[in-house]
């Protein structure tokens, strides 16, 4: 995986959009993070992770959302990373969640988080999610990685690593399941845990579920239990044996007592019957005697009901003479209440009246008029319509003019309207032609700016350059007077040069004697080699060629220079800001007014329209006023001659409705008086003939007179009654007659009394007999059926429980072998810590080959699975030890001795051999760009190179490294180097070399 480019905006301390360009930083392999405390270095590495993974490492992850406090509160956070891995481009656009200021009113809004991922694919861009949990997942399948294990793989925290270098072993434990993943390992040991002390739960049920049916035996046949287990199933089966043979004996003893109650019960009962006949007996003949007392009621009933059936032939004549009787009381109060009410005003005499044709013919009268009222009716009908009609022309008239009013009023007042807006119109049309303008203006105060900041910039880069210049033309004078020096000594000492390479016997390359009685001497300063010669030379060239390139890049930074403050035009940083504001509100304003045009000529369109409509609304208004003035004038017209007309008719009542109502009335009064005449003449006629009647109906029955009649009837319900009664008293004789003569009962008499209280006594103890014999052999029969269950029950229990024991037996050495708590884990390590060992070898196996190179061959990481003086007392404490071997002393020492310096390249090469580890298990992603954070403070000079060698050997295969630190003494060894810069206002970035 390679770092491109991270592009952060309102993130963390960054106020605006800051630019990181990792291709740039990584092209020498080793770059440095630099910055003050609190710059924001870290920063730049929580923007990488949150772009990959939605948060940041540790418990900053916890803290709220981190869009920068420095930033306009509406300006959205945002971070942008591209990288490749496995050979694909990615890009990765994440918002995270913030508090968006409200656009209107005061409070804000949460924005939800936000991402985008693309890959590019032949030259362009294509999406791939736009969902934060799909990006999550596409992240780490791509990656394998975690959160945490990219944090420990790709940015190695120092001090981290040096606490999980000193760390006791849970807390290392902890630390490398986060890494590596081995939960699984630790579940395990829990669920065996768990799943030992369910079982052994299970074992103790089922062991006192079978002490419970134990102590129910015990209970039942009043034994006592033994306590071994295995002498349960003979102790039940031998109490099973007695309790069924008690119950034998005890079922011939209850079979004796129930005969004897049996012939008890016989005795009883033959007894109680004979007493029964002797007093039913007794009770006929009182019956008899009684009877014959009331035997002349009996006849006289029998007359009574004879009478009663007589006045059935003269009772309906007398209802009915009384019914015409009350019928003619009826009429006459009606007749006379029927007069009262007509007397005074229909003319006619009611003074004892008897005829009702004078009542008929005033009632005649009054229908006559009615039929002239009806004709009428149509005409009061229409003389309502045109009040309706009136009424409604006036209210529409009102609202007529009312409305012309407004709508004259709304045409007086527009033209000014159209007026007004066409003057603001004109106004905003010459503010905004200025737009154009004021955009060139902005635009050419921004080239004057940017190249003012160009010339900030490059000033210092000219003074850097002056100083490398100065530093290479004192290199190349040094080279050059190094390389003259050594030719003018070889030159010099060019005899004693001739003159070492003699030997006796061979010819002088100069004079070609053989003999060399006095060969040249080199000086004290020695003779000088054409190869110590030719190398001067070459770093001379060399030295040359740098001052050479020097003075080239400096001369390019001057160009560059003059150029940019040739754009500046003259202006200084503040004159191009003052510049860049003034052209900013020249062109806010210029496209405020391009909308106030939009806005004004809309507006004028609007009026425009609308003073043409209220134009033709005038015309339509009187027009239609005129129209509803004529319409009034003819229904007014045609209402006075109705009302005239209608008010001849309706005579002294207020309308023609009241007097039709008045005379209607008056014909009903009238028509109802002479039926009540009628029918009082009719009920003195009936009750007349009703009279006659009633008097031959009393001769034919023989009743002397009407009182006479009356005494005698007998209502229905009576007459039923009496009959019962009559014939209750024969079924009574007779029974009683009947008692008397049953053989039975005369037999009875004959025989000698019983004595019930001795048989009843007898009957009572034999019955308490044979009950207590059965309850008790009830007791015993139901105690040898609950012993032969129980005895089952006990087997069952018995036979149930073996398979729990026997996997109670294999999970409980299971679980105490994965905790390390069992004999045959001789080293007493966790399964998980076991499992754990297995990566910690590699890890520190990977470490050494690094710790070897920066210790100088010191120093070896050991793991051991013995405790640290931290871990607890617990067997199963320890298992993830780590010891440092120094081999300066041979002696082991506990990590907690190191310096700070041994400390900490001790826990890089722990964190560097963790993350070829980790990269390895996670599918082996090449990691081609590594954070080292922070520690370098605590190193000495030789220390920090040694560190720095291993660090330049990470960059093989093209990987880049960065150190992040705040040590100012890395600025000289590393010149790559991003500086992040803190202010008031927000951290800036800036990229060196």
């Amino acid at each position: 995986m390679r770092l491109h480019t991270l592009t952060v905006t309102a993130f963390g301390p960054f106020a605006g959009t800051e630019r990181v360009d990792f291709d740039r930083l990584g092209r020498g392999g080793l770059f440095l993070i630099h910055g003050p405390t609190g710059a924001g270095k870290t920063s730049v590495l929580d923007a990488v992770c949150f772009a990959l993974y939605g948060g940041v490492p540790g418990a900053r992850n916890k803290d709220r959302s981190p869009k920068s406090d420095h930033s306009p509160p509406d300006l959205e956070p945002e971070v942008t990373l591209e990288f490749t891995v496995r050979g694909r481009r990615i890009r990765i656009i994440r918002k995270p969640r913030w508090e968006r200021p409200k656009k209107r009113g005061v409070g804000t809004v949460s924005q939800n988080q936000k991402v985008v991922v693309s890959e590019l694919v032949e030259g362009a861009w294509q999406g791939v999610t736009t969902r934060p949990d799909e990006a999550g997942q596409f992240v780490g399948d791509l990656l394998g990685l975690t959160l945490t294990q990219f944090c420990q793989i790709v940015m190695l925290p120092q001090g981290d690593f040096a606490q999980f270098l000193r760390a006791r072993s849970d807390d290392r434990r902890k630390s490398l399941e986060r890494i590596f993943n081995t939960r699984v390992f630790r579940d395990v040991e829990e669920w065996l845990g768990g799943h030992t002390r369910k079982l052994e739960r299970e074992v103790r049920s089922a062991e006192e579920r079978v002490r419970e049916v134990a102590g129910r035996i015990a209970e039942v046949c009043g034994s006592t239990a033994p306590n071994d287990p295995e002498e349960l199933t003979a102790w039940a089966a031998e109490l099973a044996v007695v309790t069924a043979a008690t119950a034998r004996d005890a079922e011939a003893i209850t079979e004796a007592a129930a005969l004897e109650r049996g012939r008890a019960r016989e005795a009883l009962s033959a007894g109680r019957t004979l007493r029964d006949r002797r007093d039913r007996l007794a009770a006929a003949r009182e019956r008899v005697a009684l009877l014959e007392e009331h035997r002349p009621w009996r006849a006289e009933a029998e007359e009574r009901l004879i009478s009663a059936e007589r006045t059935d032939a003269v009772t309906p004549f007398l209802r009915a003479r009384d019914q015409r009787r009350t019928e003619l009381e009826k009429a006459e109060m009606t007749a006379v209440d029927r007069l009262s009410l007509v007397g005074g005003w229909s003319g006619v005499d009611t003074t004892g009246m008897v005829d009702a044709e004078p009542l008929r013919a005033a009632e005649r009268i009054r229908h006559d008029e009615l039929a002239r009222l009806d004709l009428l009716r149509e005409d009061a009908e229409r003389r309502r319509s045109l009040h309706r009609e009136l009424t409604g022309l006036d209210r529409e008239l009102t609202t007529l003019r009312a409305e012309a009013a407004r709508t004259r009023e709304r045409g007086l007042t527009l033209p000014a309207r159209v007026e007004t807006i066409t003057g603001e119109l004109e106004r905003a049309r010459e503010r905004a032609v200025l737009l154009d303008s004021a955009r060139l203006a902005l635009e050419a105060a921004e080239r004057r700016g940017n190249a003012v900041v160009e010339v900030e910039r490059l000033d210092d880069e000219v003074a850097r350059a002056e100083e490398r210049r100065r530093v290479a033309v004192d290199a190349a004078q040094e080279a050059r007077d190094r390389a003259q020096d050594l030719r003018e000594r070889r030159i010099g000492h060019m005899a004693a040069e001739l003159a070492s390479g003699l030997t006796e016997g061979s010819p002088c390359a100069v004079c070609g004697a053989t003999a060399h009685p006095s060969p040249a001497l080199p000086s004290e300063e020695g003779l000088v080699s054409a190869e110590e010669e030719r190398r001067a030379q070459a770093g001379a060239e060399s030295a040359a060629t740098r001052r050479a390139e020097a003075e080239n890049d400096l001369v390019s930074l001057r160009e560059r220079r003059s150029a940019a403050l040739e754009r500046t035009e003259g202006r200084d940083a503040a004159a191009t800001a003052e510049e860049v504001d003034t052209a900013g509100r020249a062109l806010v304003d210029a496209r405020e007014a391009v909308a106030e045009v939009r806005r004004h000529e809309e507006e004028l369109s609007q009026a425009r329209t609308e003073l043409e409509r209220v134009r033709s609304r005038e015309g339509e208004l009187d027009r239609r006023e005129s129209e509803l003035l004529a319409r009034r004038e003819s229904a007014t017209a045609e209402h006075e001659r109705l009302t005239a007309l209608l008010d001849r008719a309706r005579g002294r009542d207020a309308g023609l409705d009241e007097r039709v109502a008045r005379v209607t009335g008056e014909a009903e009064l009238l028509r109802e008086a002479a039926e009540a005449v009628d029918r009082r003449a009719r009920a003195a006629e009936e009750l007349r003939s009703a009279e006659v009647e009633v008097t031959e109906a009393m001769a034919e029955a023989s009743f002397a007179d009407e009182t006479e009649v009356r005494s005698a009837v007998l209502e229905e319900s009576e007459r039923r009654g009496l009959r019962a009664r009559v014939r209750d008293f024969d079924d009574q004789w007779a029974a009683a007659r009947a008692r008397l003569s049953d053989p039975e009962l005369m037999a009875a008499e004959a025989e000698e009394a019983p004595d019930l209280v001795y048989l009843e006594t007898a009957a009572v103890a034999a019955e308490r007999a044979a009950d207590r014999t059965v309850a008790w052999r009830g007791g015993l029969v139901d105690r040898a059926r609950r012993a032969a269950e129980l005895r089952i029950a006990l087997a069952d229990r018995l036979s149930g429980s073996e398979p729990v024991l026997r996997r109670y037996a294999v999970a409980q050495g299971l679980s105490t072998l994965a905790a390390g708590t069992s004999p045959d884990n001789t080293d007493s390590v966790r399964l998980s810590a076991y499992v754990l060992a297995a990566r910690l070898e590699q890890v520190v196996a990977a470490a050494n080959d690094r710790l070897a190179t920066m210790s100088d061959g010191r120093y070896e990481l050991r793991y051991t699975v013995d405790k640290a003086a931290g871990d607890g007392r617990a067997r199963s404490a320890g298992g993830l030890g780590m010891r440092v071997v120094d081999s300066w002393t041979g002696a082991e020492r506990d990590p907690a001795t190191l310096s700070g310096g041994e400390t900490f390249f001790s826990s890089l090469a722990l964190a560097l051999g963790l993350g070829d580890v980790a990269t390895a298990e996670a599918g082996g992603t090449e990691i081609d760009t590594l954070f080292v954070d922070e520690g370098f403070g605590t190193l000495d000079e030789d220390t920090l190179e040694e560190v720095l060698d291993v660090l330049d050997r990470l960059r093989d295969g093209g990987r880049a490294v960065g150190v992040v630190s705040h040590v100012a003494d890395l600025r000289q060894r590393v010149t790559t180097r991003l500086t992040v810069r803190k202010s008031s206002s927000g951290s800036r970035v800036e990229h060196h070399g």
